[in-house]
């Protein structure tokens, strides 16, 4: 990573000085008489005039470069104006999900041991009355009314009268501390530096060509950012982020025809409610050019869906990642749906796309273990299944807490360092990857090894399954494969079946296919437990526990 001046704060500036009166953001503020929305918006030479006033706020009250700050406020003009102030400011923003769960939340807020936080209300209420966990929380900004816990509120902030220079940093000075979905362990603090935002926002722009003066509605909150990096109009939906599967999607299509969408970005569950209601109400949505996916493999009938939906040249696109290093690859949903559907149905794994020009990776053998150097790693012929490991100027370099996760996830190479991904899978001679699942949940039987995602696959072809789980029970080596199993709901209620009918045809299904054909116990779960982020990643650890239950 390079070593020049370049403060990710001073992209939202290059783009105020290109389009002062371009629309940055918008955001819904109520309906009219007549049923329709309100919107507030801002320009983008507004925008960067309030997060400057806003950084110029914090260095009055005595925030240094540097500090830490929790950021934690709702999808809103104030949430993109603060995190620029705090880029500007040179301050390193501790961004959580609130919807990992009181436990994951307050030890993801202890261990990134703050210097303040700027917060709704009731955050700052829990940080007074939990101080003892927040030592060094002396510089707090309450967003919305302050009560009786001391600091400033934004408004007041924005009272500040002096100007304000943009902090100058380096490529490789933090920027921002971000933690991962705790999918598969305790959540983890990934340490973000300028030059990965910067090489992010410029690998997403070039990749998928978008322009300066496109519109966008970002279902992820942190997706807005990239916006107004890139010159991009935000429109903030009217939603709750952290159950995107329970979206009203009315309401994304009256947004995107309000505001001539152009671009959407959302997690796969909210892309099959939105493309089941647009295929149930023959709902078009002329104007959408490019739809993102990530967080988990998209199934082929969501894109199917999405792609007749929009507009007739559009294309749908599934970047895939981590919260440590995105983007890694892409894929689009015409390359899937013009072929490697028809492998991953027969258990060739979910193909992810090509590498980003700005990715090295490689696929190395299976290893549980820290591997000190690259010179450790022993790297494996194209089509045989490993672990992927990446390199990059997107790739972050060490986690800010839990750093014992250091040596199991980063490989030291000369000055740089490789990132685990965690995920399990193989390179074809096309130099794709084909995904088949996570390390840590691949079943280790006395027959071999059994990888989920492609196993999965194969039952997930009955007409009456919505989803799929392979979990291993007992101990490693010699563990037994067993099928947890979601049924299809037709109208919310969970399809009625002949248990002992159903299971015979599993094992039929199973028994064809050399992959499955050891699999012979299977459970029925009323709904699988996922992340809270995407509601796609299945969380198979609280599976297998409860597959041990279920046995006794």
């Amino acid at each position: 990573m390079t070593k020049t001046l370049t403060n990710v704060g001073m992209r939202l500036t290059e783009t105020a000085r290109d389009n002062p009166q371009g629309m940055a953001v918008a955001m819904t503020d109520g309906r009219d008489s007549e049923g329709n929305w309100r919107y507030r918006q801002l320009t983008f030479c507004e925008l960067d005039e309030d997060s400057s006033r806003l950084a110029a706020g914090l260095r009055d009250m005595g925030v240094k470069p540097g500090m830490r700050l929790v950021l934690m406020v709702r999808p809103s003009i104030n949430f993109i104006s603060l995190v620029f102030a705090l880029f500007k400011a040179g301050v390193v923003t501790v961004l959580i999900d609130p919807g990992m769960g009181r436990k994951n939340l307050m030890r993801c807020l202890h261990d990134s041991r703050p210097d303040g936080f700027v917060a709704i209300s009731l955050v700052q209420a829990i940080r007074t009355f939990r101080r003892g966990l927040f030592p060094n929380a002396k510089f707090n900004v309450t967003v919305g009314r302050r009560w009786f816990w001391g600091g400033k509120t934004i408004e007041q902030l924005r009272q500040t009268d002096a100007s304000f220079d943009c902090t100058p940093t380096r490529a490789d000075d933090p920027a921002a501390i971000i933690f991962t979905t705790g999918s598969t362990g305790p959540p983890k603090g990934v340490l973000y530096r300028h030059g990965n935002f910067s090489r992010q926002v410029d690998e997403i722009q070039q990749h998928y060509g978008i322009a300066p003066g496109e519109i966008d509605l970002p279902c992820f909150p942190l997706f807005a950012l990239f916006n107004s990096a890139m010159g991009v109009s935000t429109v903030i939906p009217q939603m709750d982020p952290t159950r995107p599967a329970e979206v009203n999607p009315q309401n994304l299509v009256e947004h995107i025809n309000d505001w001539q969408v152009t671009q959407a970005f959302g997690s796969p569950a909210l892309w099959n409610v939105v493309g089941r209601y647009c295929e149930s109400s023959d709902t078009q949505l002329p104007t959408l050019r490019r739809v993102l996916s990530a967080g988990a493999p998209v199934p082929p009938q969501v894109l199917r869906r999405i792609k007749q939906a929009m507009h007739h040249q559009g294309e749908m696109h599934t970047p895939y990642g981590a919260t440590e290093s995105l983007p890694v690859a892409s894929i689009s949903a015409s390359e899937v749906l013009g072929g490697t559907e028809v492998q991953s149905r027969q258990g060739a794994g979910t193909c992810v796309g090509r590498r980003f020009p700005g990715i090295a990776w490689k696929v190395i053998a299976i290893h549980d273990d820290p591997i000190p150097s690259i010179a450790a790693a022993r790297e494996i012929p194209r089509g045989q299944i490993g672990e992927l490991i990446v390199r990059g100027d997107v790739v972050t370099t060490h986690y800010a807490t839990r750093t014992e996760a250091n040596r199991l996830h980063k490989i030291e190479d000369g000055d740089g360092v490789w990132h685990r991904m965690g995920d399990v899978g193989y390179l074809d001679q096309e130099d794709r990857f084909w995904f088949c699942g996570r390390k840590s949940h691949r079943v280790l039987t006395a027959q071999g090894t059994m990888f989920t995602v492609p196993c999965e696959a194969i039952f997930n072809e009955h007409p009456q399954v919505y989803r799929t789980a392979l979990v291993g029970v007992g101990n490693p080596g010699m563990q037994e494969p067993i099928l947890v199993v979601e049924l299809l709901k037709t109208s919310g209620a969970t399809l009625r079946i002949d248990w002992t009918s159903f299971v015979a045809e599993l094992r039929a299904l199973g028994a064809a296919s050399s992959l499955t054909s050891s699999i012979d116990k299977f459970l029925l779960h009323p709904s699988l437990p996922v992340d809270i982020r995407h509601n796609s990643k299945i969380f198979r650890e609280k599976l297998a526990i409860w597959a041990v239950r279920q046995r006794h």
